[in-house]
């Protein structure tokens, strides 16, 4: 982003990781970023939710299931290839001060004018500049320093309360804001409308049963039991996308990556590449493979079918990164976040992107952030862990100047 001065170096420097423990600096070593262990936790449970005869639903949404079909112990170490890949640089925290213009506010419930501590504060610009994402501190207060003079748009958002927006131009010194939240009331849950295809319509009662007895077994994590249903229900309707789809979802249980493919790929010929789903899945798939050109290619074609889901865009932000485009990567996690705010999976990634451009006081914000939306998810416990030796470098860094 153009707002934060990043000074780059071209050589290792490992100074800062002298001053820590040996047991430190042997981990540090060992760790690999946040974005593998995400894209092989996100691919193992991405196929496992399905609306009936609809799109499945996003894998990000229902983590906990993830879980419980994960075998104890088995779940990816999740950390930060910042930390054994690429140069330990200088992040330029004091370079935020050389700024001219920036954001301070604080954050009340409505209710008493108390202040609400980790409330999610998302700052961007209107005119497609920078975005970024920090958290209030005990006292409700936030502040984002090294702003370029625009006009942006504040967003608040904390569970329990209904979301605030205002719109700020900034030209120059700008008094500090105070943002309030009322208490959100339970709402009616909303009548929904389900239109029928004519394709739906096709698909016989037999291919039908077939697929729900596969939904069942696939959420008991009997991937055979599950994939054995999917085929009969192929055999009864060969035009069956979705459930070739879920073939290579029960696939992917099984470790047979080549298989899934394969699966994947028909389901997407069948639907004639309307079935995103099995696009964003292949895509995420040929990233673990190593294949990442293949990848963005593949889902960028998804996102053209549907651009409105945030999991389109949070696994090109995956290829992306891989690819070394860090500011395409967090381009696409931000507009996941647009699509999405409080998408947790897409601060790991905007971590890793600030993390390897060295800006770790904007890397620590990420990860608070995840933590404060996933504080048991799947990635919790390791992101406490980078995070602790991130806030080491900030410290140091800013001891040091």
């Amino acid at each position: 982003m153009s707002t934060v001065v990043v000074r780059h170096l071209e050589h290792w420097s490992l100074f800062w990781q002298r001053k820590l423990p040996q047991a430190q600096r042997n981990q540090l070593r060992e760790q690999p970023q946040i974005i593998a262990g995400a894209t092989r936790q996100i691919l193992r449970g991405h196929a496992s939710c399905q609306q009936r005869h609809k799109a499945p639903f996003p894998i990000a949404d229902r983590l906990d299931r993830v879980l419980r079909w994960t075998k104890p112990g088995s779940l990816p170490w999740l950390l930060l290839s910042l930390l054994v890949c690429t140069p330990i640089v200088r992040a330029q925290v004091a370079g935020f001060d050389k700024q001219a213009v920036e954001i301070l506010g604080t954050v009340f419930a409505e209710a008493g004018n108390r202040p609400i501590d980790g409330a999610i504060v998302n700052i961007r610009s209107v005119t497609g500049g920078p975005f970024v994402s920090i958290l209030t501190d005990w006292s409700g207060r936030f502040q984002a320093r090294g702003l370029d003079p625009a006009m942006y748009e504040i967003v608040v958002e904390e569970p329990g309360y209904e979301p605030v927006r205002e719109t700020l131009r900034l030209y120059g010194p700008s008094a500090p804001v105070e943002l309030h939240l009322r208490a959100s009331s339970p709402s009616a849950v909303p009548r929904k409308d389900y239109a029928v295809s004519v394709r739906e319509l096709r698909i016989p009662v037999k291919a039908r049963n077939a697929f729900e007895k596969g939904l069942e077994r696939l959420a008991k994590n009997d991937a055979v039991g599950s994939r054995t249903q999917f085929e009969r229900a192929t055999t009864a309707f060969p035009d069956y996308y979705e459930a070739y789809y879920h073939i290579g979802a029960a696939d992917l249980r099984l470790g047979h990556e080549e298989e899934a493919a394969q699966a994947f790929q028909k389901a997407i010929d069948l639907s004639g590449g309307h079935y995103v789903w099995a696009q964003f899945a292949l895509g995420l798939l040929l990233c673990r493979r190593g294949e990442y050109a293949e990848a963005e290619t593949v889902i960028r074609k998804g996102l053209d079918v549907d651009g409105s889901t945030a999991t389109g865009h949070l696994f090109l932000s995956v290829a992306l990164f891989r690819l070394n485009r860090l500011e395409d990567a967090e381009k696409s996690a931000r507009e996941a976040l647009l699509r999405k705010p409080g998408f947790a999976w897409a601060y790991l990634v905007l971590a890793d992107v600030h993390g390897r451009r060295g800006e770790y006081a904007r890397q620590l914000q990420n990860l608070d952030t995840y933590l404060k939306l996933e504080p048991d998810g799947p990635a919790s416990k390791r992101v406490r862990e980078v995070r602790d030796v991130v806030r080491q470098i900030v410290f140091r860094t800013k001891d040091e100047e």
